[in-house]
């Protein structure tokens, strides 16, 4: 047996390769999935099924790329009306060389929620181990907001049932295979381990320890989570199969006086540069996303029926760029600026800058009692556990919808865990109309590095 795993940075998605004898499966693919296809040629196993455990809200499912290209079933859970593939049934099984494959329908994240067991026949009788999708995480289980709050106590009473009656009697021996790691949307506290088995979830994961239901509905109903208007779009996309990569127009690269015209048409901006740089210069009205920050934000921000201008620190960036983009089905890039922002000014254009902080002196004018506000953009969980004192909240991903909140007569100096979201938040606020901005370098890392004192 064959077991690769396939981790997409950003959104802490994971697929799996899976191969016995001379035969192999994928789980969850992503969309760029030219991977599998090198597994497959590396391993000389034929891709015989593809398995998704659930419609995917926060990445582009990459089945139909592997399916154009291999002649393979794609199996979904049920209840749903997919555009392409077929219904893998509760207790449903399917061989893979000395493997079998299981299906059991857990619902609970989503109703069409399904995992698959694997089985060894040369060794046994156990499940070897088990693709949990976003039922059961390494120290966590998959969040039950996305139906909207009228649905999470059903949800969550699912989710118990699918976990402790159908995944825990599995027996402790199985290893778990989920499709998120630390960083994911979709769960609120997943370990930074990347490993587990079902004996190590029962003892240690949080959620497990909480046996009596009525207890476990209420502990996942106080989770707090965020819905990203992103979502949508990959339900859609994921429902009825995305367009195929293969049909996207490659973007193009564009000189200076290229760039400006061209989003002068209509369009937008996307600097994907860290926040020192971008603070020092930029294009008016871009949005500043750091690179390994696309994949989580850009969802937020950037709304996709404006095509996109990028500008990136060097063209080693720009693939990455790309890829984070396009797994999230971002795929009207028109062009990206040559030569970055070096190239922009060289030409004469007109640059912008926003005003970067150091702690010290924020907290210098703190303690000079000055007449500005400090916002902090990070999540509710993170402002729970500390603060700057006389700091606002708004989530970075609720602030252009909240700005009415903000005096734009006062200065304004943005904040969150490291700089990277203030740096966002920032370029929000300029591009729409707040002349006095400032981005916190460091933000509550270099607070707290500094001493200085956190209010909870």
């Amino acid at each position: 047996m064959i077991l690769k795993r396939i981790k997409s940075e950003g959104l802490a998605h994971i697929s799996y390769f899976l191969a016995s004898e001379n035969e192999a499966c994928v789980v969850d693919p992503r969309r760029d999935a030219k991977i599998y296809l090198k597994k497959a040629f590396e391993n000389q196993v034929e891709i015989k099924y593809i398995f998704e455990t659930h419609r995917n809200e926060d990445y582009v499912i990459g089945s139909l790329e592997i399916a154009d290209n291999v002649d393979l079933e794609i199996f979904h859970g049920p209840g749903l009306d997919w555009g392409y593939g077929n219904t893998f049934k509760d207790e449903q099984e399917s061989k893979l060389g000395n493997l079998k494959i299981r299906a059991i329908h857990t619902p609970g994240h989503t109703d069409e929620s399904s995992s698959y067991a694997v089985f060894d026949e040369t060794s046994g009788e156990n499940a070897v181990l088990i693709f949990t999708g976003d039922t059961l995480f390494v120290g966590d289980t998959g969040r039950i907001d996305m139906y909207g709050p009228d649905e999470e106590e059903r949800l969550a009473e699912n989710l118990y049932h699918s976990i402790f009656d159908k995944l825990l009697p599995l027996g402790d021996q199985a290893i778990v295979c989920p499709a998120h790691g630390a960083g994911s949307v979709c769960g609120s506290t997943i370990s930074e381990r990347e490993h587990t088995t079902i004996g190590l979830e029962r003892k240690q994961n949080p959620a497990l320890q909480i046996t009596d239901k009525i207890k476990f509905v209420e502990y996942k109903k106080a989770e707090k989570h965020y819905y990203s208007p992103y979502f949508k779009r990959m339900e859609e996309y994921n429902l009825e199969g995305p367009p195929l990569l293969k049909n996207i127009p490659r973007f193009k690269s564009l000189l200076p006086g290229e760039f400006r015209n061209k989003f002068e048409e209509g369009g937008i901006i996307l600097d994907t540069r860290n926040p020192n740089d971008f603070g020092s210069a930029h294009i008016k009205n871009s949005y500043n996303i750091w690179l390994e920050g696309l994949p989580s934000f850009v969802g937020w921000t950037i709304p996709y029926d404006k095509p996109l201008y990028l500008v990136v620190k060097d063209f080693a960036h720009l693939n990455e760029a790309h890829e984070h983009l396009l797994r999230i089905a971002y795929d009207d890039i028109k062009g990206y600026l040559v030569g970055g922002i070096v190239s922009w000014y060289s030409a004469s254009f007109p640059i912008e800058s926003i005003n970067l902080l150091t702690v010290h002196l924020l907290k210098e004018r703190l303690d000079n009692k000055e007449n500005m506000t400090v916002l902090d953009v990070r999540k509710i969980n993170e402002r729970e556990e500390g603060y700057i004192e006389g700091s606002q909240h708004i989530y970075v991903g609720y602030l252009e919808e909240r700005l009415s909140e903000l005096d734009k007569s006062k200065p304004i100096i943005t904040y969150c865990g490291n700089g990277a979201r203030a740096s966002l938040a920032s370029s929000i606020l300029a591009m729409n109309g707040f002349k006095e901005v400032y981005t916190t370098l460091g933000s509550m890392k270099a607070w707290k590095a500094a001493g200085y004192p956190i209010k909870k």
